[in-house]
């Protein structure tokens, strides 16, 4: 077998890895900073334990498939909890919505909103379910190089099934009438990159995993499952590097493949390279302009997933009237997407997401103290600001206090705030996004930049910007994806 390099350790890297270690090859990891998970990375401070980035769990079947494959569980790893309710939505004119994980009150709720919803809802679930089905199970696991992968008739007939060409938007409200069930159901795409109004009814897939495979919570938090990732990739054989910064992809013109990396300064040879890293940075900045599989001038016109402006805060005193997820929806929806995705500036008046692990997990804070993980999304590529920064914290959590009627501001121990900069700095982000390359029609399936470089037939991609997309689960599936094709290669002997 082969020895392969492995740009970064976030889920796609390290499901990478794992596999290709599974199939015999040597696999090396060169993480550029000094704890593993990328944007799932965890810190510590004043008692304080925080997730850097992803905090809902969903598609649970989608890890202990990762798992499974390894001869493990996830009970060996961590202790999994569904929450109840799945997490509450404060439209600010009275007490918050708990959104239930029990299907029944679920649909006794919409149904108090608007008559007949709740068998509409079993339809709408129903639809959903076709669609998770055929895009979890069948599409999310092909390498998406080619449009023929999608032509056998079976698959055929299942991809035609999944609305690519109808608007979420209208797909939502051929269902129901009522705005805040509308909200409720178009809350899960606000982070795939644009409004509902552009991205395909496929991603109801989105909602039957919210509202039939729940939402969960792994004790200690998200970061536990990167360390049962890195476990695993150990048991494997995997050799995992910190601190080190891959500084170029070493090429020979006409030789048609890659002669291996420069780490830190140092050549080191291998016989593949994957890079999980930022997709964009390792095309437009690690390869030479020959060897690059796309130019500035495409990627300038790929439509982006948001960044965000996250707040890390510590509160010294316990709080009222929140759970461990909570969406603040009291104000404009429309003008906070625009702000995002078609005005490109500072939101005026966002929505936000509040998450609370310290109400369901006692080690993240202190006792008698509450761990806040403060979210709002934002445009990528605008100019970063610690003025916009802190004008935005002021007002959204002015917003949280008056919507859960407390003080909290004068009892913050400790806070942190992370936005583009950050993402740039610590993860090479395209124009320091958060969440990947947007789902939008025109980047769906094999019109995602894609998982092979084109000149170099040994150099290739994983993560959030080619398939089968954004999100934890995804970026697990897009690992295995790539080593699966590998080692075909392999195999036949073409690399």
């Amino acid at each position: 077998m082969s020895k392969i390099a492995v740009i970064g350790t976030g889920f796609s890297s390290l499901s990478c890895a794992a596999y290709l270690a599974k199939d015999g090859h040597e696999v090396i990891v060169f993480e550029k900073n000094s704890t593993p998970g990328g944007r799932c990375r965890q810190f510590e401070e004043q008692g304080f334990t925080f997730d850097m980035g992803p905090s809902w769990y969903w598609m649970p079947e989608v890890f202990e498939q990762f798992y499974n494959d390894f001869g493990k569980t996830t009970s060996d790893f961590y202790q999994l909890d569904r929450l109840s309710p799945s997490y509450s939505i404060h439209f600010g004119d009275e007490q918050a919505v708990p959104v239930s994980d029990k299907l029944d009150e679920l649909k006794q709720l919409f149904e108090s909103l608007e008559a007949g919803a709740a068998a509409q809802l079993d339809k709408f679930l129903a639809d959903a379910a076709i669609k998770y089905d055929s895009g979890m199970n069948r599409f999310v696991h092909k390498p998406s190089l080619s449009v023929f992968e999608f032509a056998k008739w079976e698959i055929a007939k299942g991809f035609m099934k999944l609305d690519l060409l109808k608007a979420f938007s209208k797909h939502v409200r051929s269902y129901f009438k009522h705005p805040r069930i509308i909200q409720i159901l178009e809350f899960p795409v606000l982070f795939l990159g644009a409004t509902p109004q552009n991205i395909p009814a496929l991603y109801s897939l989105m909602n039957y995993a919210d509202l039939v495979g729940g939402t969960w919570y792994p004790q200690k938090g998200m970061f536990e499952i990167i360390k049962a990732m890195v476990s695993i990739c150990e048991q494997q054989g995997v050799t995992i590097h910190y601190n080190a910064t891959v500084e170029k992809v070493i090429t020979e013109t006409g030789s048609g493949k890659a002669k291996g990396i420069i780490v830190n300064g140092v050549a080191h040879a291998f016989d593949s390279i994957v890079g999980g890293a930022d997709y964009h940075h390792v095309d437009q900045q690690l390869l030479d302009n020959s060897f690059r599989n796309y130019t500035e001038k495409y990627w300038d016109s790929r439509e982006m997933a948001p960044s965000c402006l996250i707040y890390y805060i510590g509160v010294g005193k316990k709080l009222e009237h929140i759970i461990h997820h909570n969406l603040f929806f009291d104000a404009d929806f429309g003008k906070h997407a625009a702000e995002i995705y078609t005005d490109r500036k500072w939101p005026e008046n966002p929505l936000f997401y509040i998450c609370a692990p310290s109400v369901t997990d006692k080690t993240v804070a202190p006792e008698g103290c509450e761990n806040l993980f403060l979210l709002i999304p934002i445009a990528p590529g605008i100019q970063d600001s610690e003025h916009e920064r802190e004008r935005l914290f002021q007002q959204v959590m002015n917003r949280f206090e008056r919507l859960t009627n407390q003080s909290v501001l004068e009892h913050i121990v400790y806070k942190r705030s992370y936005a583009l900069n950050d993402f740039i700095r610590d993860y090479n982000a395209y124009k320091g996004n958060a969440y990947g390359l947007a789902n939008t029609l025109k980047q769906t399936a094999f019109l995602k930049p894609k998982i092979r470089n084109k000149k170099l037939n040994n150099v290739f991609y994983t993560g959030q910007l080619t398939t089968p997309g954004p999100g934890v689960p995804p970026a697990i599936i897009s690992g295995k994806v790539v080593a699966e094709y590998i080692n075909k290669l392999t195999t036949e002997n073409t690399l």
